[in-house]
């Protein structure tokens, strides 16, 4: 998987501040009271269960940001996959910083490779067809960039970063504007010509009054695959269609089978659980 990793100027700031939140005011006062100023560690953080890994760059920034004699070496990009056993990242040198950053390390690439495995379970789901999985704006406060990285290392696709990214009109836009074609028209009068402009519609009523309008997307929010597919054929390649609500890997294959553009889903990034991965010290 060709994944460009996040610039290190991006991740510091979240990393530093989960390291802040961690060492307090005093720093880490067990490995300081335990474990001698001079002693020296090696280990490996790996996999205890089968998955698909991301956030490696983060842990190791959690590393390099207490001590840059840290020694750091990831030997398992951002979107591999991996076996329980599997070393991750191979971490040596002072052993008071090793352990003091290493729940931070574990906080974010356990995290972020639920993500990842989560995306990938369902993208497996979609297969054969074209329908492609997307997040949301389902985040952790804070961890957006990196939970929408994840979701690329699992073989996923981005939906909207922010609410500046493009003109979303979901169902509360509709009631309050009152209606889909003056939601539409009020959007096409306020934003740029590159901003792209879609609408959320439950019928396939407000289908057809959408696609009136010329809407570059449509999401269509809790259809059945019949419903689905009869919007897909309405649709006829005029806009992107995006399939939105009770997403599981039980339904993604039908869902998928309607030849929908792309699958958006909250859940792997608000309740994808954790995979687990540990720091096995070596002696």
């Amino acid at each position: 998987m060709d994944l460009a990793p996040l610039p290190t100027l991006l991740i510091e700031p979240i990393v530093r501040a989960a390291l802040l939140e961690d060492l307090g005011r005093a720093g880490d006062i067990t490995s300081a009271a335990v474990i001698p100023a001079d002693a020296r560690m090696a280990g490996v953080i790996a996999a205890r269960q089968p998955g698909v890994v991301a956030g490696t760059d983060a842990a190791a920034l959690a590393f390099r940001l207490l001590d840059t004699a840290i020694s750091v070496a990831i030997l398992t990009p951002d979107g591999s996959p991996v076996r329980p056993g599997d070393a991750v990242i191979r971490i040596g040198g002072p052993a008071r910083p090793i352990l003091a950053a290493e729940r931070v390390a574990l906080n974010l690439v356990c995290r972020l490779s639920g993500v990842a495995t989560a995306t990938a379970t369902l993208a497996a789901a979609a297969r054969p067809h074209k329908a492609r999985i997307v997040c949301t704006r389902k985040t952790t406060p804070g961890l957006r960039a990196l939970e929408k990285h994840a979701v690329r290392a699992g073989g996923g696709a981005n939906h909207r970063f922010g609410l500046d990214d493009a003109v979303l009109i979901k169902d509360n836009h509709v009631a309050v504007a009152g209606g889909v074609q003056p939601a539409i028209a009020r959007a096409r009068a306020a934003v740029g010509h590159l901003v792209k402009i879609e609408v959320e519609v439950d019928t396939l009523a407000q289908l057809d009054e959408a696609l009136a309008e010329g809407i570059d997307a449509v999401l269509l929010d809790n259809m059945t695959p019949d419903q689905l597919r009869e919007a897909v054929c309405r649709v006829a390649g005029r806009a992107v269609t995006e399939a939105s609500g009770r997403i599981t890997v039980e339904t993604v294959p039908a869902i998928a089978a309607s030849g929908v553009d792309l699958i958006s889903t909250g859940w792997i990034t608000h309740s994808a659980p954790i995979l687990d991965l540990g720091l096995d010290w070596e002696g």
